[in-house]
């Protein structure tokens, strides 16, 4: 099966139908040649107003950390990028609705296995390391991005990049000391 078939089957998925009948594509990006997978939550509303995964403030912050420009993120194929949703889920009371159960464990698969040369899959916020990481997780976020070198070199998990985390990242001065040189290093191997 090929990528443009899986989105397809996405977009007939009933459970998409919302979106599908509002003419709103499943936002990601699978590539053969990818050997990096970025797992985040879901688009946000801007991004699938543009059609641009981690096209806000978060994604400007995500690619600092990377140590890769904007053109490179969206123009390589090392890198693939699917959130735990395709679909912006919509607002609550404060920040996005989380992405909806089943659908990570229904797609993702499906396209890892088209993927065979990932070697690392960045694991962006809570919802990626519960899916990726399970029982493997330590008793919280921090503590497992804290502790991200046992998951290496399969996974590295990192806090999400909003600006609504900056109180996290002055708390927690050693993810920008010992984490992000390890993202950079890692990203730049890769491409």
């Amino acid at each position: 099966m090929d990528f443009q078939q899986i989105k397809h089957q996405i977009m007939a998925d009933p459970m998409n139908e919302a979106f599908t009948s509002r003419n709103v594509s499943p936002l990601f990006k699978a590539s053969k040649d990818a050997r990096i997978a970025v797992v985040g939550q879901a688009p946000g509303r801007k991004a699938e107003e543009t059609q641009l995964f981690w096209n806000d403030p978060s994604g400007d912050r995500l690619r600092e950390w990377m140590g890769i420009s904007r053109e490179d993120f969206y123009s390589t194929s090392a890198i693939a990028h699917l959130p735990m949703d395709f679909y912006y889920p919509g607002k609550a009371k404060s920040g996005d609705m989380p992405p909806r159960k089943g659908f990570a464990e229904q797609w993702h698969p499906l396209l890892l296995e088209e993927m065979p040369n990932i070697e690392t899959v960045i694991l962006v916020g809570s919802y990626a390391q519960k899916y990726y990481l399970g029982k493997n997780r330590e008793k919280n976020l921090t503590e497992t991005v804290r502790q991200f070198e046992q998951y290496l070199p399969d996974y590295l998990p990192l806090v999400h990049p909003s600006p609504l985390n900056l109180g996290w990242m002055k708390k927690n001065p050693w993810f920008e000391e010992d984490v992000l040189p390890v993202l950079k290093d890692l990203v730049e191997s890769k491409l």
